[in-house]
């Protein structure tokens, strides 16, 4: 298999982008650099957009994390999945079984499942441009201005699919100072990594820009008969930018991105009995489980290939109509491609051996409206997506089916096509009723219509059985979300603020429909959020510490379950592999964020965060012995305690300084599954949890000077074994798969600035 990323090719790659400024790269546009987050940590200045207009973070009254460039780099966050630990009540890791899926999860609430008919609970946005696949969002972060974690639902403002929170990604706007960076990374499992970013005027009132990354990195889980490398990764990507300052009033800005990689399969652990549908035993665990030891074995003759191809291209538009007025204009387009090759089941029998091919295509436009006074500030807009996304998937599994009725081999094809429009108009406003007294009020109006085609063909040995299952459905949703806020300043350092906002996410079409009765669309999932909280400063601003209490109620959650049918027809066992709303999910919690510098070489910090997640409600019917309810199991992603620890230390050298830093991250134990029980009991399926742990990072920077630097970076240096994730497909022999994160890594890295 062609592999990226050894190093004559990283140099060529990275000497092609400082002959080509105009190259193609990964996010999207960037914003102004007014909206930059400050190049030092002090939260007390950092500027945020998270109700989008310009305002210092410690002023916001939401629950919102800020990261700049440079906290980004102490923190070791080269890509999305590094803000892991460092945000309370996020989690947010590689997805399972696709090496660039993100799970983000957000207050117990996310979308683990990559499938194309899915929508994520948390929305995700580089630029103001929303990204509606979890696939293609583990981005590199590279020439960033700052990356905001926005917690609990924002559906007044950010609307889209945001029941949960949102990510937003700003990058960094091209400006009339020259600016370069260049950085090389090597360490474990023979990582190279290259990374450029160079921009700088062309004239006194047009910037440009280009970012490239590349990076080539073995697999952490090995094929121990042949030596096959899994759970790697081989990515380059680009981004062009191009700010344009066409008078006092008028600013346009341009955006392409490129992303490709090309990666082996994600490889997990069988954690239960795998059977045939005759009752054999294809494969048994021992008991207890033994520690996964990064080894697997892949099917043979399922190649092991993991592509993808990422890109899009963006346009925004900013006129100052007036000193009060400012109107914006977001256009975007985005494609997504990638064919990936999946073994479900995690073992060299042929159960859940998958294809799965999509190509997805989106257009979004926005318009804002912005009014800003002393006493009023107004954000009104409206939203529109189109998104098409076709698939066509290939199963595989002659060992499930091989023996029973006669039957040698199973093969089964889908063919679908999903076209979503979405539109949106919402207003929010926050008035001052007195200097230190605000009220903020806000709605929004969204319309969702969804079409869906779908072939779905199943092949046996024995012909007679073969058959085709097609169907097509269209359905429309509508939803107002309303948000109410009040804030109070009791002196410069005290901000406390109470907040009622709600979210909606979009009913939808069960991707996996291959029986009659399973294509009826599900319904919209809503949220109704209560929080309280408080951000102060304290020491002469020295101690940042900012606390805040939340009560979501979620209804008509949706959730997949899987269950067995037999066919009236064939009298086989048939697989279903349904969503439904499962009811109520309640997830109470809190969360504090501190910040503290006794004096200037040292910074220590905390995130703390608490849930209580539990089903209100969660009927299903095959659980007789319990009365048709399953509320009695435990939500997936949702540990009770998230905390890390941070210090870091400086040292002044006679050349440049020396910054050791380090981190201790807690995750308290947690479902990785909506069905964590076998049906019909409420015994907890070991496989399907991961038990609490500890994860340890250290790094040690030498700033040569002002240009250069020179690093070492530790992960996960108590090499802990732990899950991210888990696939459940009980129904299809049995399969419970868990996925497990990175082992102990060092890397050294090189950086020069100019």
């Amino acid at each position: 298999m062609k592999r990226f990323g050894d190093g004559a090719r990283l140099a060529l790659l990275l000497a092609s982008v400082a002959s080509a400024p105009f190259a193609l790269c990964a996010p999207a546009m960037a914003q102004d650099n007014s909206n930059a987050a400050t190049s030092t940590d002090d939260g007390d200045q950092i500027v945020v957009t998270a109700r989008r207009t310009e305002e210092r973070l410690q002023d916001v009254p939401a629950s919102v994390t800020a990261f700049s460039q440079d906290r980004l780099d102490q923190i070791g966050a080269t890509d999305t999945t590094g803000l892991q630990g460092a945000v309370p009540n996020l989690n947010i890791v590689q997805g399972r079984g696709s090496s660039n899926a993100t799970n983000i999860y957000i207050r117990g609430v996310g979308q683990p499942d990559a499938l194309q008919t899915f929508d994520p609970a948390v929305g995700f946005y580089v630029d103001g441009v929303y990204y509606s696949r979890i696939r293609g969002t583990q981005l590199e972060l590279l020439d960033i201005s700052q990356v905001e974690v926005l917690r609990g639902p924002q559906g007044t403002l950010w609307g889209k699919n945001t029941v949960g929170g949102a990510l937003n990604i700003v990058t960094r706007r091209p400006g009339q100072d020259f600016r370069a960076e260049a950085q090389v990374t090597g360490g474990s499992y023979d990582l190279m990594s290259g990374r450029l970013s160079v921009s700088g005027p062309l004239s006194n009132n047009f910037a440009v820009g280009a970012t490239l990354f590349g990076i080539s990195r073995d697999g952490y889980v090995t094929n121990p008969v042949t030596g096959e490398h899994y759970n790697d990764r081989h990515a380059w990507g680009a981004r062009a930018q191009a700010a344009w300052d066409v008078n006092p009033n008028l600013s346009v800005d341009f955006s392409a991105d490129y992303q490709q990689e090309n990666n082996a399969m994600t490889m997990g652990q069988a954690t239960s009995r795998i059977s045939g549908f005759n009752g054999g035993t294809l494969y048994n665990p021992p008991t207890p489980l033994p520690e996964f030891n990064f080894e697997a074995v892949a099917t043979p003759g399922l190649p092991n290939s993991s592509d993808l191809i990422h890109q899009g291209e963006a346009v925004r538009v900013s006129y100052h109509a007036s000193p009060e007025w400012t109107i914006n204009s977001i256009t975007a387009h985005r494609s997504l491609h990638y064919n990936d090759y999946i073994d479900i089941d995690a073992t060299q029998y042929q159960v859940g051996d998958v294809f799965v091919g999509v190509d997805q295509a989106q257009v979004s436009q926005e318009l804002q409206a912005i009014y800003q006074s002393n006493a009023l500030t107004l954000v009104t807009g409206l939203f529109y997506m189109r998104e098409h996304v076709t698939s066509h998937q290939e199963a595989y599994a002659n060992d499930l089916v091989n023996g029973y009725f006669g039957l040698t081999s199973f093969t089964r094809t889908i063919d679908d096509d999903l076209v979503t429009e979405s539109k949106a108009a919402y207003a929010n406003g926050t008035y001052a009723l007195t200097p230190q007294w605000n009220l903020s009020l806000g709605a929004r109006y969204t319309g969702e219509d969804k079409t869906y085609d779908r072939s779905t063909s199943t092949f046996y040995s024995n012909h007679a059985f073969n058959s085709t299952f097609p169907f097509a459905v269209d359905h429309g949703w509508t939803n107002w979300s309303f948000l109410a806020s009040t804030d109070y300043r009791f002196s410069d350092n005290i901000l406390a603020y109470a907040r009622f906002s709600q979210g909606f996410m979009s009913g939808g079409f069960n991707g996996r429909a291959n029986n009659a009765g399973e294509e009826a669309p599900y319904d919209p999932e809503t949220v109704d959020s209560y929080e309280i909280g408080f951000k102060t400063q304290w020491l002469n601003n020295r101690l940042i510490a900012n606390l805040s209490i939340f009560d979501n109620n979620f209804s008509n959650f949706q959730a997949r379950v899987s269950g067995t049918v037999i066919d009236p027809i064939t009298s086989l066992p048939t697989p279903t592999l349904s969503v439904l709303n499962a009811g109520e999910l309640d997830i109470k919690g809190a969360e504090l964020e501190l910040a503290y510098n006794p004096f200037e070489a040292l910074r220590l910090d905390a995130q703390i965060g608490y849930l209580d997640a539990s089903y209100g409600s969660f009927a299903d019917a095959r659980f007789t012995s319990f009365g048709g309810s399953r509320a009695f199991q435990e939500p997936a992603f949702s540990p009770q305690w998230t905390t890390r620890f941070g210090a870091q230390y400086t040292w002044r050298l006679p050349m440049g300084s020396l910054v050791l830093a380090g981190d201790a991250n807690y995750r308290s134990r947690m479902a990785l599954a909506v069905d964590n029980t076998a049906v019909n009991s409420n015994v907890q399926l070991p496989g399907m949890f991961q038990d609490a742990y500890w994860l340890f990072n250290a790094n040690v920077t030498w700033n040569i000077n002002d240009h250069y630097s020179l690093a070492v970076q530790g992960r996960n240096l108590g090499d802990e074994v732990y899950r991210t994730d888990a696939q459940e497909f009980s129904s299809v022999g049995g399969i419970r798969t868990a996925y497990y994160g990175a082992p102990e890594t060092v890397n050294v890295v090189l950086t020069a600035r100019y």
